[in-house]
């Protein structure tokens, strides 16, 4: 069953739909409910490798749903430390728990400043009524 729409304040946003967790040095990163939502229900998850870096604003990862194959954009840089296995295996999880069970991936950040320049859920949600 799909999830409610919904922006969780302690999280970070990148303008591509992509969230960010940020923990100290380590961040846990997903898409957003608008992503999941107006991809439909995902079908495949393509993960990046563990011990593989990401680079902020750069496709780390593919989504593919009956309606579309997209690039999951990173919102910050870092070294993939765990890959959830459980998406890779029901991608549908995605769908029913974006920022919860759904999450893709756990990095360790090479800067966390970069956190700063990500939206926070209210300019997201202006964002998304801009669209």
């Amino acid at each position: 069953m799909p999830a409610n729409e919904s922006y969780p304040d302690d999280l970070r946003y990148h303008p591509e739909h992509d969230w960010a967790r940020v923990d100290g040095d380590g961040a846990v990163l997903g898409i957003t409910w608008y992503a999941q939502d107006s991809l439909g229900e995902l079908v495949l998850y393509e993960a990046p490798e563990v011990g593989s870096t990401l680079t902020k604003d750069k496709a780390y990862a593919e989504v593919e749903s009956v309606k579309a194959v997209s690039d999951v954009i990173a919102p910050l840089s870092g070294e993939v430390l765990e890959v959830n296995e459980k998406v890779v295996e029901a991608p549908e999880t995605v769908n029913e728990d974006p920022y919860g069970e759904g999450w893709l991936v756990r990095i360790r950040l090479s800067d966390p400043a970069e956190a700063d320049g990500l939206l926070d859920a209210a300019a997201y949600k202006t964002h998304l009524a801009e669209l």
